[in-house]
């Protein structure tokens, strides 16, 4: 059975915070943790303990110097710009994952230098600290292509499997498995997020139920569930393919 609950009383977080020590006081709260259990870490509060805030009054600003590459981009009937691109992460996403939500007035946040770093400290440390065996992942909140709406995604992982490998394996008639590969970690970061919220001020929760998937943290990482732009159909956004392709069109010809 799955079981997820959130961790209520960590604080506002500032840098130079110690996280281990902010989600270890909570479960001594809580429920204690136990052998595989999963620790679901919003990657708002790791970038604040990092000190990933930029001081920038133009949030445009800090999103084209997080750019890696321009997707796309569309401007509304109000005359709002939305900027789909690839972050020095390699995610695609709207902003480049730059948040101007619960940050100083005049301020942003900037997602974690190296997530799956983070995570395997606040793994590494939770493990010492409460004596269990867990694996963490770091989240961020991500839109869908050919999706409305959002939900959370795995942008750092530690101790956890990311992927749940049934290639080769049969389905329930006995047909083979060719391409299946669940992305679990993707499923149990949204698992969290019903219990965490948006707007509740719970930025951390537990995952119970799924141990077969925790092990040792030197595990891939979630930088793994990026996929590779040779393996991308998907690069650009619709208006700027056709763009480039009528642009290419036009030079040939000339």
């Amino acid at each position: 059975m799955l079981q997820a609950w959130a961790l209520e009383g960590i604080p506002e977080v500032s840098p130079g915070d110690d996280l281990v020590d902010l989600i270890a006081n909570a479960i001594a709260r809580s429920t204690p943790l136990a052998d595989g259990d999963i620790v679901v870490v919003t990657s708002k509060i790791v970038s604040k303990a990092e000190g990933r805030i930029l001081h920038a009054d133009d949030r445009e600003d800090a999103i084209t110097e997080q750019t890696v590459r321009l997707v796309a981009s569309r401007t509304s009937p109000t005359g709002h710009v939305t900027r789909i691109v690839e972050n020095p992460l390699g995610i695609v996403s709207a902003a480049a994952g730059v948040d101007a939500s619960n940050t100083p007035d005049g301020t942003v946040l900037l997602l974690p230098a190296d997530p799956d770093a983070s995570a395997r400290e606040i793994a590494s440390g939770l493990r010492e600290r409460c004596g269990a065996r867990v694996g963490v992942l770091v989240t961020d909140t991500l839109g869908r292509a050919w999706r409305e709406g959002q939900t959370d995604h795995a942008i750092g992982a530690a101790g956890v499997h990311v992927f749940e490998d049934l290639r080769g394996h049969t389905d329930t008639e006995g047909r083979p498995l060719v391409v299946t590969m669940p992305c679990v970690a993707d499923e149990i970061a949204g698992a969290a997020d019903l219990v965490k919220g948006k707007a509740a001020g719970l930025p951390v929760a537990v995952v119970r139920g799924r141990a077969d998937l925790v092990g040792d943290l030197d595990l891939p990482g979630a930088r793994t569930i990026v996929r590779p732009a040779e393996r991308d159909m998907f690069r650009q956004g619709a208006d700027e393919a056709y763009a480039e392709g009528y642009a290419a069109g036009r030079a040939a010809r000339a």
